[in-house]
C-alpha cells in the first residue's frame, strides 16, 4: 500500500495488515507450523519440510522475521531461528480482540 493510503487507517490497523500479509503464504505458515512443532529450526532444515529452494525459504523467512514473528541467531555457518515468545502472544492478542469483538450470532448476515 502507498503510504497515502495508509495514512487513512490506524497505527493498529496497519500494525495488524503487515503481520497478516507476512502470514498470508502457504509457505510461511509451514513455517511457523514447523518452528512451532520445535524449539528451534537451523535454516536448511526447513528445505527438508517444505519443498522450495533454499533461496526462496531464505525470503519466506525474512518476510518473517521483519515483522517480527521470528527471531534468527548466527553461530558460524548456521542460522537458528525460532518463535520471537513476545511478539507471538502480542499478535495473539490483536487478533484475538478483532475477533471478540464479534457480536452476530445468528445463522444469516443478510
Amino acid at each position: 500500500m502507498g503510504v497515502t493510503k495508509t495514512d487513512i487507517y490506524s497505527d493498529e490497523q496497519n500494525k495488524l495488515a503487515e503481520i497478516c500479509k507476512a502470514i498470508g503464504h502457504p509457505a510461511r505458515v509451514a513455517i511457523l507450523q514447523q518452528l512451532l512443532s520445535t524449539d528451534c529450526c537451523i535454516c536448511r532444515d526447513f528445505t527438508d519440510e517444505i519443498p522450495l529452494s533454499q533461496p526462496t525459504v531464505s525470503k519466506h523467512l525474512k518476510a518473517l522475521k521483519e515483522v517480527g514473528l521470528i527471531s534468527g541467531t548466527i553461530e558460524g555457518t548456521s542460522v537458528s531461528y525460532c518463535i520471537n515468545a513476545a511478539r507471538w502472544r502480542e499478535v495473539q492478542t490483536m487478533i484475538n480482540q478483532m475477533f471478540n469483538t464479534f457480536k452476530g450470532g445468528g445463522s444469516g448476515c443478510c
